[in-house]
């Protein structure tokens, strides 16, 4: 939805019953004024619970900063941000966290997880080119993860690490190009690290890339890979909680997939949260889902056991509270 608008789609959330959004783009409103829209949308109940919606932003600093103006802290770029010393990284982050919670924003979708290696920053558009790294070295990112990830827990705004395995290798960005591969990650990587980091520091959510990785799986996107999700990040690495697309609505990398089954194939392959950027998607996903579910029972018990791990994450959230 809108950053700038987050109520416009109101009577879209509802009539799908969604339980989350992500506000898109940029906006210089102010935190009240973002909460007051975010009032508007609907909350769910049943005959015991109420439950609120996840509401999520992009907001890492330097050129990702959906929220920005005179009415929010500029933040600098996660480049500059790994230069300093832990407490003012914690101090600094904890201001920023603080003023998200402000708009009744509970997601974050950061930290960024990824490292690009020292020299190809240029080369790689999606990261490095944006100076999103914390470092160039998984051992300092690891260290920077930790730090932010625990920083925004405490502030009650979910911190959400990724693009898992990485994107700090790729040559193309997922959102313009089919070509994003990385040949390099494998499952015993450094590069995982920091992913590691942050699920032991108390990652809300991680979110899965859309890239390649011919070494962990070379024949799925790792955003619809089992092996990837499943066995890799849920096995290997013991996650258990929430896991969540990049955008898969207007992504280049996933346009050879209809958008029904961009959402029941990440779903199958152990994955959560269905993010698009294009609003009305959400109904094609929705539909698709839906109907998987009552034809599948396979496919059901995964639909329940990813409600089960986002409603916990409400809950431990304060967004989920029983009668």
């Amino acid at each position: 939805v809108p950053a700038g608008n987050p109520s416009e789609y109101r009577a879209l959330v509802k009539e799908k019953h969604l339980g989350s959004v992500f506000l898109a783009g940029r906006t210089g409103d102010s935190p009240s004024t973002i909460k007051r829209a975010l009032s508007k949308l609907a909350v769910q109940k049943t005959e015991t619970a109420t439950i609120r919606p996840l509401v999520s932003v992009d907001q890492e600093g330097g050129k990702v900063q959906a929220l920005r103006g005179r009415a929010w802290t500029t933040i600098p770029s996660a480049k500059t941000q790994g230069q300093w010393s832990t407490r003012k990284l914690r101090g600094r982050t904890k201001a920023w966290v603080k003023e998200l919670k402000n708009a009744g924003i509970t997601m974050d979708l950061a930290p960024v997880a990824d490292t690009v290696p020292a020299g190809t920053e240029q080369q790689n558009p999606p990261i490095g080119y944006f100076d999103r790294q914390f470092g160039n070295t998984s051992t300092k990112v690891a260290g920077t993860i930790t730090t932010v990830t625990a920083t925004m827990r405490a502030g009650q705004v979910i911190p959400t690490i990724k693009h898992f395995p990485g994107l700090g290798r790729v040559r193309f960005n997922t959102d313009t190009s089919t070509r994003a591969v990385d040949k390099t990650t494998g499952v015993t990587s450094a590069d995982l690290k920091p992913f590691q980091a942050g699920i032991d520091a108390g990652a809300g959510a991680v979110m899965i890339s859309s890239a390649t990785y011919p070494k962990i799986d070379k024949d799925h996107l790792a955003v619809f890979s089992s092996t990837v999700i499943t066995d890799l990040l849920r096995g290997r690495m013991k996650y258990q909680g929430v896991v969540m697309t990049d955008d898969v609505g207007r992504a280049v990398a996933v346009t050879s997939v209809p958008r029904g089954q961009r959402a029941t194939r990440f779903i199958g392959a152990g994955g959560d949260l269905v993010l698009t950027v294009v609003p009305q998607a959400a109904s094609t996903m929705v539909d698709a889902i839906a109907a998987k579910a009552r034809s599948n029972a396979s496919f059901r018990a995964k639909v329940k056991a990813s409600t089960l791990r986002v409603l916990r994450l409400k809950q431990e959230s304060g967004l989920l509270t029983c009668s």
